[in-house]
């Protein structure tokens, strides 16, 4: 004989295990809830905080350089622009002598030290014969405009070795004199000082 338990019991049963599985269902879709939605640390970056040993009254000012030196220059004789020259500091006389153009053609410059540094305020004088010599012998005889060099325009009385240039830059530009009366062209010679030199000088 079998026992059979009463068709409102096994009902109740089911229900019961219909609840139970919901009830469980509910538990985990709280704490699935509940563990997303708990608050997550967030890292702050550290600031590190040093203290400036810049120069407030310095600080973003331009750097100050030296101006770079010149020197000045004044080169002559038988160049193509001779006159003065503004070249960097540490130039040589070949340097000096690009900047007047170069020497005329024909110029013998087998003379001049091309690498030699030139100094503030230095005259360099291209193709003059002994245009660098001592101190220039007395005439003894008339001096000639068109063949004399730097050296012998200097030996003349009142005249110094800036006129005794501007006479052989005056012949270069010019060309020969045709006279002695052409001399009064040349800057720095007056009605007085030609005619005091006019007895010392020939063609």
């Amino acid at each position: 004989m079998r026992f059979r338990l009463p068709t409102a019991f096994a009902f109740d049963r089911r229900a019961v295990l219909g609840l139970t599985v919901l009830l469980v269902l509910a538990i985990g879709y709280a704490a699935q809830h509940f563990w997303l939605g708990r608050p997550h640390p967030v890292a702050v970056p550290a600031i590190s905080i040093t203290e400036s040993t810049a120069d407030p009254a310095t600080d973003g000012a331009p750097a100050h350089h030296p101006a770079e030196l010149s020197l000045v220059i004044d080169i002559s004789g038988k160049v193509q622009n001779p006159g003065l020259r503004t070249l960097p500091a540490g130039s040589r006389v070949a340097d000096a002598l690009t900047a007047a153009g170069g020497p005329i053609p024909g110029t013998d410059t087998s003379t001049l030290n091309l690498a030699r540094p030139l100094t503030d305020g230095e005259q360099i004088l291209v193709g003059i014969e002994n245009a660098n010599a001592g101190a220039p012998a007395v005439p003894t005889g008339p001096v000639s405009l068109n063949h004399s060099s730097a050296e012998q325009l200097d030996s003349l009385p009142g005249v110094g070795p800036a006129l005794a240039q501007r006479i052989l830059q005056y012949r270069l530009m010019h060309g020969p004199f045709q006279s002695l009366d052409q001399l009064r062209h040349v800057p720095g010679i007056g009605p007085r000082k030609y005619e005091d030199l006019k007895p010392l000088l020939t063609l």
